[in-house]
């Protein structure tokens, strides 16, 4: 029995992608919604007409994910992987006699050589997974920052934790891009740090969300119309079939409370997907210093697509550029290279050298 290899979102003028828990993006949704991503379903695809078919079988499902990747995912050339060899290899380990446990594991492992935190595969009893961050020291310890450095003494809105240090710096932790931001929030937020002589945005192991809440966050730090980025879509079914990059820019939020002083941003290897975008953006402007691990990358607006035993899985395309025209698949590197002593519980290493930053940044 045939099925249709994939059931992709459908075309239209949307500019809003939705996306089934993904623990990779530490959200309920791993929604990406940018204003200039209108009609891009289509575009993407190459047209809204996908009809391959594959037997619903161990290897046609097997050969389904294939194809989807091969003919969907981003990262290709720019990881210098050969999906052809990999075919080769993973498709000699396939038969139909093997169980749904077996194919799950074999096409979780051929999905990891992507090294790939926005790849999965999606079953009812799994999801595979490449997660960059567990690889690495956490560098984040939310108990040192609110016992030695805020004494258990912090405000809360909007999903940000924020509170003027004993130095005279504003420090705001915001742990998921999924928790909204309301633009009233944050001018309270912004109002009661304005007397800090300088901030610091704390955005370890936040793995990700939402990217307008990128933009609104962005956007209170910028005085002028500012480049943010470029983005790429598929243009086509092969690997090179991608279109030139156009730029996309943020302007800052008319009639509310703005932040001009320095600023250190915090990252870590957590700090993935819309948190990448971020650092990657805030990276760019002249105020601002980023301290700490370089981030966990993933700059591809993920998209989900369906095998035909029910399966799912999501894999990146589109790719988002930096400034400077470069992919931050792989993370945005610190200005300021720290990590945290693991054997020093009362201190934040990272976290000490942003006081230091901003107290030569801001002394007369």
């Amino acid at each position: 029995m045939n099925t249709m290899l994939s059931r992709f979102i459908p075309c239209g003028a949307y500019a809003k992608f939705a996306f089934k828990p993904m623990r990779g993006c530490h959200s309920v949704y791993c929604t990406y919604c940018l204003p200039f991503i209108v009609l891009l379903c289509c575009v993407i695809l190459g047209g809204c007409t996908e009809k391959d078919e594959f037997e619903q079988d161990q290897v046609g499902n097997f050969e389904a994910l294939w194809t989807i990747m091969d003919q969907h995912y981003a990262f290709f050339d720019y990881k210098g992987v050969d999906w052809n060899e990999v075919h080769q290899r993973y498709r000699a380990r396939v038969s139909n006699e093997m169980t749904d446990r077996e194919l799950f594991d074999i096409c979780g492992d051929m999905l990891k050589e992507l090294r790939d935190g926005h790849t999965n595969l999606i079953a009812s009893h799994d999801v595979s997974r490449y997660w960059i961050w567990e690889q690495w020291p956490v560098n984040y310890d939310e108990r040192i920052i609110d016992q030695y450095y805020l004494n258990f003494d912090y405000k809360r809105a909007s999903g940000i934790k924020y509170q003027i240090l004993p130095s005279n710096f504003g420090y705001m932790y915001y742990g998921s891009f999924s928790s909204g931001i309301g633009e009233g929030n944050l001018d309270l937020i912004l109002s009661y740090l304005s007397t800090a002589d300088g901030l610091i945005i704390d955005v370890r192991d936040n793995g990700g969300g939402l990217l307008t809440n990128v933009e609104k966050l962005v956007s209170r730090f910028i005085d002028e119309r500012t480049l943010a980025g470029y983005i790429c879509h598929k243009t086509g079914p092969g690997h090179a079939d991608v279109s030139e990059p156009y730029p996309y820019y943020f302007g800052p939020t008319p009639n509310h409370i703005h932040y001009l002083k320095p600023v250190v941003v915090l990252a870590s290897r957590g700090s993935f997907s819309a948190t990448n975008n971020f650092v990657s953006i805030m990276k760019s402007l002249d105020q601002v210093t980023i301290v700490g691990d370089t981030t966990g990358g993933g700059c591809g607006l993920p998209f989900t697509s369906e095998l035909p035993n029910g399966w799912r899985v999501r894999f990146s395309s589109c790719p988002i550029l930096d400034t400077q025209g470069k992919l931050t698949e792989f993370g945005v590197a610190p200005d300021v290279r720290v990590d945290m002593d693991l054997d020093d519980r009362s201190h934040d290493a990272i976290l000490d050298r942003a006081i230091d930053i901003l107290t030569t940044a801001t002394r007369p």
